[in-house]
């Protein structure tokens, strides 16, 4: 298709076309090529500007003023940078083969490795399958022995229900048939035993509930340790929460301060009297005023998730206050109590000192709460002094605790104006 087009143009249809596998005969033959656009000329000339061979018309036509020389002369140049790109590209060469040979390489370590990843997954997987139906088994296990565990206690409960049951319906029956057919002194001959028998039988303690309920949950997401050395996790919770058994703590569960943040523990355990050890229970606290009805403190429970829930609240009217903590309807332990809110805390408003003298820097007209006075007509205590404490204290109320309410009221006299409340040294 190319030589056709060749052939074609009119500038190209004369020229001579030779074999590639001949070039290199005919160049040794010592043929010249001719020129392309004066087909009697020879290409015996480079133009250096077009970077192409050309005739001697050429540079007297379109090439004239462009920088040419002969082939023979440039051949060298030329031939020496095209030399040096061939080098470059053979080492290009070398180098991508060497890429490419690295790839191959590459490959098949990558597969290998795969294959040997693939039997790691598989045998880990397999652990973990068998570490998992093994779990599956214990928990299913676990489950079937307390299962047989609430049955035996719903049983041994009926058992004695059903025999309680017996005797009272036995008793009632002797003595309805006594009262309507008895006579008046076989009543009175039997009346003793019969009371004591029907007392005692009142007097048997018994449940009005089931000993145990339903409460069997499963927890998926909570660690259960490890199973043929892989971690598991699933756990069949079956501790059954005892109201009667969850007991309250705090240092100040029976007082409290005027809109101060204060509050309890509750301590969630189960009917065995052991830690519940997870949260989940619905806890329910009213803090109501003994005098205002209107009056409640709206406390805030916060679940730890351990068993063990955080109340607390911040009362706003002091007077006494019943508690009541309830879970699951019942009342815990303790509860109802009752809550002393006492006043806002008082705050000292005078100096903590060991006495008035070091404290007000000598002052006479200085007091102290203590009473104590220093002969020379100093109003306040000193050191050894009547009067004095003998440790340091409060100016303004005479308390011998750093951390400690004040005792002392507002100056109501010019007398206990000069209390010191500041020190100036």
């Amino acid at each position: 298709l190319c030589l056709l087009l060749f052939r074609r143009q009119k500038k190209t249809a004369s020229h001579a076309v030779t074999e590639l596998e001949n070039t290199e005969d005919c160049s040794q033959a010592g043929k010249h090529l001719l020129c392309p656009s004066h087909p009697t000329e020879e290409l015996r000339l480079f133009c250096e500007q077009c970077d192409q061979p050309v005739c001697r018309d050429c540079i007297l036509g379109r090439h004239r003023q462009h920088p040419y020389d002969f082939t023979g002369n440039v051949i060298h140049r030329h031939g020496d940078a095209l030399r040096k790109l061939l080098k470059n590209t053979q080492q290009n060469v070398g180098i991508l083969e060497d890429v490419l040979s690295q790839i191959d390489d590459m490959g098949s370590a990558v597969r290998s490795r795969a294959e040997a990843v693939a039997t790691e997954i598989c045998l880990f997987a397999g652990g973990y399958v068998r570490a998992i139906e093994a779990h599956r088994d214990r928990l299913l296990k676990q489950l079937e022995d307390l299962k047989v565990q609430k049955e035996n206690l719903l049983h041994l409960q009926k058992a004695q229900l059903q025999q309680l049951l017996l005797d009272m319906r036995t008793g009632v029956e002797f003595t309805e048939h006594l009262l309507m057919s008895g006579s008046d002194l076989e009543i009175l001959i039997t009346k003793r035993v019969v009371s004591s028998r029907l007392t005692k039988l009142n007097s048997v303690a018994y449940k009005t509930h089931p000993s145990v309920d339903d409460r069997i949950q499963f927890s998926p997401k909570e660690r259960a340790g490890q199973c043929c050395g892989y971690e598991v996790f699933g756990t069949v919770l079956s501790k059954v929460i005892d109201p009667a058994r969850c007991t309250l703590h705090g240092e100040d569960l029976h007082s409290a301060r005027q809109n101060q943040l204060t509050g309890f523990t509750l301590l969630c355990n189960d009917t065995m009297g052991e830690r519940m050890g997870q949260g989940g229970e619905a806890v329910r606290v009213t803090i109501t005023h003994k005098d205002k009805r209107d009056c409640a403190v709206k406390p805030t429970v916060c679940d730890n998730g351990d068993g063990t829930y955080c109340i607390s609240y911040s009362p706003e009217e002091p007077g006494l206050y019943a508690v009541c903590v309830r879970v699951k309807g019942q009342d815990v332990q303790g509860s109802p109590f009752t809550l002393m809110v006492k006043h806002k805390f008082r705050e000292h408003q005078g100096v903590f000192h060991c006495c008035t003298f070091c404290s007000s820097g000598g002052q006479k007209a200085a007091r102290c709460a203590c009473g104590g006075t220093m002969p020379g007509g100093y109003q306040g205590c000193g050191h050894g002094h009547k009067g004095h404490p003998g440790c340091h204290h409060w100016s303004c109320c005479g308390q011998v605790k750093e951390s400690s309410e004040c005792l002392g009221g507002p100056p109501s006299d010019a007398s206990s104006r000069s209390l010191l409340r500041t020190v100036a040294l």
